[in-house]
């Protein structure tokens, strides 16, 4: 009779698992995972507020992790994406500033921090644009974030696929 119902048990569990993937508009699923890719308007930081905010239109899981990088120029015609946080040295080798973020299951800012931020060069304040990653938490632990086309690459996400959104 043990027997029996241990293989009830087991025929029970295996039957009753199942794959489910959902879809929202907030993210694409690939390998039954969902990640998701904004790209942010120029944005510019002025001393009223040097940060910005975004809300995400749809909670990401608790797991997730969010990477932010900044379009910091372009080589061999390709665009160059910095990841945050990004730090900028005095000659002397003190920090003078850095682009940073932080990040909340509902939101991601993305902020300037440093010495004397109404002073700095407007090429570092004005016309900013960011890349906001959402990555599944099982995932995060295995990519080089510093590698931006490497974390695309994982995500099997292509330039078609970011989102564009408006500060």
């Amino acid at each position: 009779m043990k027997k029996i119902i241990a293989l009830l048990a087991v025929v029970g569990m295996f039957s009753l698992q199942g794959c489910t993937s959902s879809v929202s508009p907030a993210g694409i699923v690939n390998n039954n995972f969902l990640s998701t890719v904004y790209e942010t308007t120029s944005v510019n930081f002025l001393p009223t507020g040097y940060s910005i905010n975004y809300t995400f239109p749809m909670a990401i899981y608790p797991s997730d992790v969010v990477l932010v990088y900044r379009l910091s120029g372009a080589v061999n015609g390709n665009d160059l994406w910095e990841f945050l946080p990004e730090n900028h040295y005095f000659v002397d080798g003190t920090r003078n500033f850095s682009y940073n973020f932080n990040f909340t299951r509902n939101d991601v800012q993305i902020y300037l921090e440093g010495n004397n931020l109404s002073t700095l060069d407007p090429a570092y304040r004005l016309n900013q644009i960011f890349r906001i990653v959402v990555v599944p938490g099982s995932l995060a632990t295995t990519l080089n974030t510093k590698d931006y086309v490497g974390v695309m690459a994982a995500l099997k996400l292509n330039e078609n696929q970011i989102q564009k959104i408006n500060f």
